[in-house]
């Protein structure tokens, strides 16, 4: 290591000396690209173990109103959503064969998710692109954190658009 010629500390030369921050054409272009996705409202959020039996999974849905409930473990780790999709899709024509099973059988496994501390444009993206009404936020345990909605998305969308149009 010795023979290694260091550089000499007089001539070093900050990459970021230079740095221009990114300008945004309008309010909303910075929120989605600069603030975390915790910036979108993401909570109350309804969850349910994976063990708990669809009927009891599909009361909740019913009971509260909501369209969809995230799954998680016995250390809070996101393992699925149930929504009023799977129930149509999975359950409905198969209630009473499936309705005393756990809902982890019936679930959407592996949800696509977004970390909280990704831009408030990744859940959008997700929603845009995978076609999801409701995204999942962990932490960087995995522990849920809250849910993305449509309503939420809009409610965020509205505080940052310029009314000066």
């Amino acid at each position: 290591m010795s023979d290694q010629k260091r550089p000499d500390p007089e001539k070093f030369q900050d990459p970021l000396e230079n740095y221009e921050p990114r300008e945004y054409s309008d309010e909303l272009e910075r929120a989605l690209a600069e603030e975390p996705v915790t910036s979108i409202h993401t909570q109350p959020f309804i969850s349910i173990s994976e063990d708990t039996p669809v009927h009891a999974a599909l009361e909740t849905l019913a009971g509260r109103d909501i369209a969809s409930t995230l799954v998680v473990d016995q250390q809070e780790r996101l393992v699925g959503i149930f929504s009023d999709r799977d129930a149509l899709d999975k359950v409905a024509l198969e209630y009473d064969a499936v309705k005393d099973k756990p809902v982890s059988e019936v679930m959407t496994a592996n949800p696509i998710h977004v970390h909280e501390d990704e831009s408030s444009a990744a859940a959008l993206c997700v929603m845009a692109a995978a076609g999801y009404r409701h995204v999942p936020v962990v932490a960087a345990d995995e522990k849920v954190i809250g849910m993305v909605s449509p309503q939420r998305v809009v409610e965020f969308l509205l505080e940052h658009l310029d009314g000066d149009d």
